[in-house]
């Protein structure tokens, strides 16, 4: 099962990141100013996957990643595949996974391992 992983930029605005049941970072959304904003847009998309367009591209150095479109509109990027192959896996688990992952918020910055 995959995981919608809230965090903060370094410009203090918020995003988030679907990670694979592996924990590899499979897509990472735009921006949002407001958190609950980000966490509107997961439950959006929890709800709404199957209307999901993943458009595929190839970067200039060969390496192949895709844009998710929710309803016409950019959503998020993903990160970059080496073959077409990964890159469809990446895909099939948004599509298998997405609507029941859980949602964890690391946002707030505390520590959660103190020495």
């Amino acid at each position: 099962m995959g995981t919608f992983v809230i965090t903060k930029r370094f410009n203090d605005e918020y995003k988030f990141v679907f990670a694979s049941r592996k924990g590899k970072t499979i897509f990472t959304s735009l921006s949002f100013e407001l958190k609950f904003e980000g966490e509107e847009a997961i439950e959006k998309f929890k709800a709404n996957t199957d209307l999901a367009t993943f458009l595929k591209f190839r970067s200039t150095n060969g390496r192949y990643y895709f844009k998710v479109l929710l309803e016409g509109v950019h959503f998020a990027t993903s990160r970059k595949y080496t073959t077409e192959l990964r890159l469809e896996k990446g895909i099939n688990e948004i599509v298998k996974y997405a609507s029941t992952s859980e949602v964890l918020d690391f946002s707030a910055n505390d520590v959660i391992f103190s020495d």
